[in-house]
C-alpha cells in the first residue's frame, strides 16, 4: 500500500483527489491531508508518506517552497495544479508527474502507476 499525503489549499481539489484515489487507485491510501505549506510539512513529518500530492499555489507560498524546506525529500512527488507553466521546474524537484486540474482520472491512475513501480 502506498501511503499518501494530499497537500493543497483548496478543500475541494482534496476531496476530488482522495475520492479518485479511492475509486481508481486501489493501492493509495490517504493517510493525512494539509491545506498550506506549514500544515503540510507538519503532515509529511509525523506521517513519512510514500508519495506526496502537492499543489504549487497556495496562501502561504508554493509547493516548490515546501520542498525546498525539507533536508532529505525521501518520498515521491506529484503536483496537481492549475497552473501548467510551472511544469519544468517541478520535473527539476524530480516529480514523478505534473497533472492539472480539473484531474483527468486516466492520468491519475497512469501517474500513481509510475510511483507503483519505484516503490
Amino acid at each position: 500500500m502506498i501511503r499518501s499525503v494530499i497537500i493543497d489549499d483548496e478543500e475541494k481539489g482534496r476531496n476530488t483527489l482522495r475520492n479518485f484515489l479511492k475509486k481508481y487507485c486501489h493501492n493509495v491510501s490517504v493517510v493525512a491531508e494539509g491545506d498550506c505549506l506549514k500544515s503540510g510539512l507538519e503532515k509529511i513529518s509525523m506521517y513519512n508518506p510514500d508519495l506526496v500530492f502537492l499543489d504549487i499555489q497556495m496562501p502561504d507560498g508554493t509547493g516548490f517552497n515546501l520542498l525546498e524546506q525539507i533536508e532529505e525529500i525521501n518520498f515521491k512527488v506529484i503536483f496537481v495544479t492549475a497552473y501548467d507553466q510551472y511544469a519544468l521546474k517541478a520535473f527539476k524537484f524530480s516529480a514523478i508527474d505534473y497533472l492539472l486540474k480539473p484531474i483527468d482520472p486516466e492520468k491519475l491512475i497512469d501517474a500513481v502507476k509510475k510511483i507503483s513501480d519505484k516503490i
